[in-house]
């Protein structure tokens, strides 16, 4: 089995038999009303992380970092914003050292690029990627306008997440599904995550 990069949730990881391999590409789909920033911010907490943040500055994303009620590691932030943001991402993607996540939170913006350009984009990070044995997390907003490309983005990924968020009676629940894991088995049950604090799966009840 090819060596595995932990996420920080240790029941996941064990769920996943160890992690996600090395050199594979995430993408994590999660309702912009949702929790999935805590998932983000612990998975900072396991190795060096370059965090490229494509909406909101890199000042706000170190803030909401340090306040995260999850464990959290010190990333590199950095905001992608401004006139060419495909541009900027690529460069500071290219010097992405061995060995180290790498976050894009969220894809949206990139997604809404010219499509040669984008898959282009997609390409090199998956090579760069690969040959440096790292870990990509890309942060697709799943939300009411969902760019054209984001097919794209899960045909490229080697894993897929999707966090449904929902309300019942006075409780928050998010679940976790793995329908798609290149390089190992998706998981045929669907996980509960408690993301209130640390970052945990619920075993309270039945996982549906």
């Amino acid at each position: 089995m090819s060596e595995r990069l932990d996420t920080g949730i240790a029941a996941l990881d064990r769920e996943l038999d160890g992690g996600i391999p090395a050199g594979s590409i995430v993408s994590l789909a999660a309702a912009p009303a949702s929790q999935a920033e805590l998932f983000l911010y612990e998975l900072t907490a396991t190795r060096g992380t370059l965090y490229l943040s494509v909406d909101r500055t890199s000042d706000a994303v170190s803030k909401s970092i340090d306040e995260s009620p999850t464990r959290t590691g010190d990333p590199t932030v950095r905001d992608v914003t401004g006139d060419a943001p495909l541009d900027n991402a690529s460069k500071l993607v290219a010097a992405l050292p061995e060995s180290s996540n790498l976050i894009v939170d969220p894809i949206d913006i990139l997604e809404r690029s010219d499509a040669p350009r984008y898959r282009n984009f997609l390409n090199e990070l998956q090579n760069h990627i690969y040959n440096t044995g790292g870990l990509a997390v890309l942060h697709c907003l799943d939300g009411r306008d969902v760019p054209q490309l984001r097919d794209t983005t899960q045909h490229m990924a080697d894993v897929v997440f999707e966090l449904e968020t929902t309300i019942e009676g006075d409780r928050i629940e998010n679940r976790l599904a793995v329908p798609k894991f290149r390089g190992g088995r998706a998981l045929s049950d669907v996980i509960k995550l408690d993301l209130s604090g640390s970052i945990d799966i619920d075993t309270s009840r039945d996982i549906a």
